[in-house]
């Protein structure tokens, strides 16, 4: 008999969905995609675009419902943290220490429109 693998947990197929929705989303203003949930030891990084000469890195944050806060909301100092350790991994295992960087957010609530926060926090 084989074996059947689990499905994955709802909140990560709810996360999957929505990483591909902001992709979309920032395609169609222009962004072009370079790599989607790069991961280190450091943290993960949802998406990684250019805006022109500017690496931009979203951060994609998913919310069933603004009950316990919104989704923007959702991205404490400490995983602020993360993401910047995250990039500057990034940045030099690919040679981009000359590259201008911006992290923005891409916050989903469902049922309400997506919110693209450009500059959302700095280094």
């Amino acid at each position: 008999m084989p074996i059947k693998k689990p499905e994955p947990a709802q909140h990560l197929v709810s996360g999957r969905l929505a990483e591909m929705q902001a992709l979309q989303y920032l395609q169609q203003q222009g962004l072009r995609w370079l790599a989607s949930n790069y991961r280190c030891k450091l943290g993960e990084l949802d998406l990684l675009l250019w805006e022109g000469n500017t690496l931009v890195v979203v951060e994609v944050r998913y919310r069933k419902n603004d009950h316990y806060g919104s989704a923007a909301a959702s991205i404490t100092d400490q995983k602020q943290q993360r993401i910047i350790k995250a990039t500057q991994h990034y940045v030099i295992m690919h040679n981009l220490n000359q590259v201008a960087v911006r992290f923005d957010v891409v916050a989903l609530t469902a049922g309400k429109p997506l919110e693209w926060i450009k500059n959302a926090f700095q280094t």
